[in-house]
């Protein structure tokens, strides 16, 4: 009986495990790649069909949802509240009648608050929401939601645009709270903080790498994810001028010999970095030859297999072998794009380390040899609109959402299969999808859909 009692424990122990840990922990995957471990997802779907629910959501946003056990989270500003329209006035005499502006918030930034949600992954119920921050505003082609939020299985972590960090556990209460612009530096980027969290062991890490707006120096910050106090601050040396300092990318971490590094893709150069401390170990020159002052940096560096993918303004695109000590631009270089076509802007690559996938920002995708930077095939068109959101790989497929929430898939390998085209509902799409299980989820304007077959 005692020996039933163990095996029985250890069961449930086991499943409450796996339940609770994170399938899609941050923004792009586990590993920062884009690469999921789904299975069994539709390469067809349409707003009646493969769709195991939708949630209605209050406003649009960047923010891509992360996935742990049976939930999901994701950051949103509360609902807009329309503006008053202005009254309908009689035409002055002698001049013709014209009809009243139109309504000025049909693409505002959302509510004033920013929202954390947790939703059931089963069937889209809101189990919880918390109030992060106050002050959304639009900037560009964003909000003040735009960062993902991570999570460890247990806790969630989330910045809002403002630079408000939070730690909220799984019931929804606020554990800790900081505010960077009012412990460091104000935000000087020129389209509005964009670039999401990331942990390390015990470390929540962030970046602020601006000079648009301003001469205050970029920094990278960890806070102690439990406490939220201050474990390091590096400020991060830049020659970039006006808007060329300016990232929105994300942090990434590489696995090397000498230990795991920071890896920080913006202002000119591609630096590894300490994780514990901030202090940087290797730099790369290179991704801005011509010294331009608008090579502002969007998508975020890849790092898988030894290898460290650095996209740029299109072009060059920098493969560096991982690793090494200060100056690293010529001795860790392996290959270079510099064609006109195919590398991205604002698009994340992909890599499984055997295979490069890169998108354009009219959808038009290729694939690479990962080591030699060989093309294998593409650019090949796919039908998209504009892409501002990243490509995830999951299931052997590669899915590509654009910001007219119209999905492409994708035959990952090294043969050129498209597979089909997908529409939803047509609103204004800019986050990344997120898969897990049997699951891909796809966050639009106005929904959060489900997407599995039935």
């Amino acid at each position: 009986m005692k020996l039933l009692n163990i095996c029985i424990l250890s069961i449930v122990t086991f499943s409450l495990s796996l339940s609770a840990s994170p399938e899609w922990p941050g923004w792009r995957g586990p590993d920062g790649n884009g690469i999921a471990t789904a299975d069994h997802l539709p390469a067809e779907w349409t707003v009646d069909s493969n769709i195991a629910w939708k949630l209605p959501l209050p406003a649009w946003s960047g923010s891509s949802p992360i996935i742990s056990g049976d939930h999901i989270y994701l950051i949103s500003p509360s609902k807009e509240e329309p503006k008053e329209q202005p009254k309908e006035e009689p035409a002055p005499k002698g001049k013709r009648w014209q009809p009243p502006a139109p309504p000025t918030n049909i693409l505002g930034p959302g509510g004033q608050e920013i929202l954390l949600y947790c939703v059931s992954r089963k069937d889209g119920s809101i189990q919880w929401k918390t109030l992060l921050d106050n002050g959304n505003k639009i900037q560009f082609k964003q909000n003040s939601s735009t960062p993902s939020p991570v999570t460890d299985g247990e806790k969630i972590w989330a910045v809002t645009g403002n630079g408000i960090v939070s730690a909220v556990d799984g019931s929804g209460n606020i554990l800790w709270q900081y505010a960077i612009q009012e412990s460091h530096w104000k935000f000087g980027i020129q389209a509005g903080y964009a670039s999401s969290p990331i942990l390390f062991d015990d470390l929540l890490i962030m970046q602020v790498l601006h000079g648009m707006h301003t001469d205050d120096p970029s920094y990278l910050l960890a806070l102690d994810k439990n406490t939220g106090k201050e474990r390091w601050y590096h400020e991060r040396e830049t020659d970039a001028q006006k808007e060329s300092p300016d990232s929105y990318a994300t942090p990434t971490l590489s696995k090397t010999r000498d230990g795991t590094h920071l890896i920080i893709l913006g202002g000119d150069y591609v630096t590894g970095h300490n994780p514990r401390t901030g202090k940087e170990i290797w730099r790369s020159g290179g991704l801005n030859p011509k010294k331009a002052t608008n090579y502002r940096i969007i998508p975020s560096p890849v790092a898988v297999d030894g290898m460290i993918y650095a996209p740029t303004r299109k072009k060059p695109l920098l493969a560096l072998r991982a690793g090494g000590k200060g100056d690293v631009t010529n001795s860790h270089l392996v290959w270079k794009w510099e064609k006109p076509d195919g590398a991205p802007d604002v698009p994340t690559p992909i890599c499984d380390g055997k295979y490069f996938y890169m998108v354009e920002d009219f959808g038009r995708v290729s694939c690479l040899d990962a080591k030699t930077g060989e093309v294998i095939w593409g650019p090949e068109n796919t039908g998209l609109g504009r892409v501002s959101s990243s490509p995830i790989l999951a299931d052997g497929k590669i899915f590509i959402t654009s910001e007219e929430s119209e999905t492409a898939v994708v035959q990952a390998g090294p043969i050129y299969k498209f597979l089909g085209k997908n529409n939803l509902d047509g609103s204004f799409t800019l986050s990344t999808p997120a898969a897990a299980g049997k699951q891909l989820f796809i966050r639009t304007a106005d929904y959060l859909y489900c997407i599995a077959k039935k």
